[in-house]
């Protein structure tokens, strides 16, 4: 029987997400793998998995905040607004040369905050039912509305200057749903010299981080977090009675009980250290809005 758990997973370049669902499935021999969080082929670092019973945990990982570490290549754009797609403008040098470190600083503040986002055309959003990405490569126009993101962190950590371009690599803190292609994409269009991703990985999903992970090559021996320890980590763990845990399985509230959390939700931890589901505030009371199956405590 495999055990029910959390896997942190580095992914390579090279790599479609499912790929990596795909090897984690034969290496546990299980069909039920999900992930919390698709990353782009270019792109590598933290996959968040879930395995068995903990796939339900995953719902409440794909919200958390994201922090990354990116390339944008300013002088340049692209069809797809990172370096998979061809070059559809390219500014000339002398402009290019022209846009001084204050103005690219000014930009990044521009974009950092809560922000007004249209994301990639090439992105996964679904229109009509479709991947945009999908629409895109047959050929069709697609135009995504607008979404509010917040970028709390948006720092240079070194530029570089070449021949036609500019290299920026950043670090990037940002709410669920913020698209870093975007970011590159608007800083350039803000500069009037173009811009795109050349280089994206993915280091932390809330309280996770890539430091943490295995690699690809390693999923045969690689370790579980339980899922007691992996909801612990995203929500406020609460302790509750066997009898409680007992209510919580059969659909019952715990009476009186809402003053114990702090937010909303709480992971329930019956005694023996088991995840027994997720809780939240009904008036005064608590009530289960997720457990887990009884094998995969």
């Amino acid at each position: 029987m495999v055990t029910p758990g959390i896997l942190l997973v580095d992914k390579p370049g090279g790599l479609t997400s499912h790929d990596v669902v795909a090897r984690t499935r034969k290496a546990f021999g299980t069909r039920k793998v999900g992930h919390a969080g698709t990353l782009d082929p270019m792109a590598t670092g933290l996959l968040v998995l879930g395995i068995e019973g903990a796939t339900r945990l995953l719902t409440f990982v794909v919200g958390a905040d994201k922090t990354y570490l990116a390339t944008i290549r300013l002088g340049q754009a692209t069809g797809t607004d990172d370096a998979e797609g061809e070059i559809i403008r390219a500014s000339d040098r002398v402009v290019v040369d022209a846009v001084t470190g204050e103005q690219i600083r000014m930009g990044i503040a521009a974009l950092t905050g809560e922000i007004s986002q249209i994301p990639s055309a090439v992105s996964a959003i679904k229109v009509d039912g479709r991947r945009a990405y999908d629409l895109v490569r047959a050929g069709e126009q697609v135009e995504l509305k607008a979404r509010t993101v917040t970028v709390s962190r948006f720092d240079i950590v070194d530029e570089r200057r070449g021949d036609g371009f500019v290299d920026l690599d950043v670090v990037v803190d940002c709410s669920s749903g913020t698209y870093i292609r975007a970011l590159a994409r608007d800083l350039g269009d803000a500069l009037g010299i173009g811009g795109h991703l050349t280089a994206l990985r993915r280091t932390r999903i809330g309280p996770f981080d890539v430091a943490d992970a295995v690699e690809i090559d390693a999923l045969a021996d690689a370790k579980t977090m339980t899922p007691a320890a992996a909801a612990s980590a995203v929500l406020q763990p609460l302790e509750v009675t066997e009898d409680d845990a007992r209510d919580l399985r059969h659909g019952k509230r715990l009476a009186n009980q809402a003053a114990r959390l702090d937010g909303d939700l709480a992971a329930a931890i019956a005694p023996d250290a088991s995840l027994v589901g997720i809780v939240e505030k009904r008036g005064g009371d608590l009530k289960s809005v997720m457990n887990m199956p009884e094998a995969s405590r």
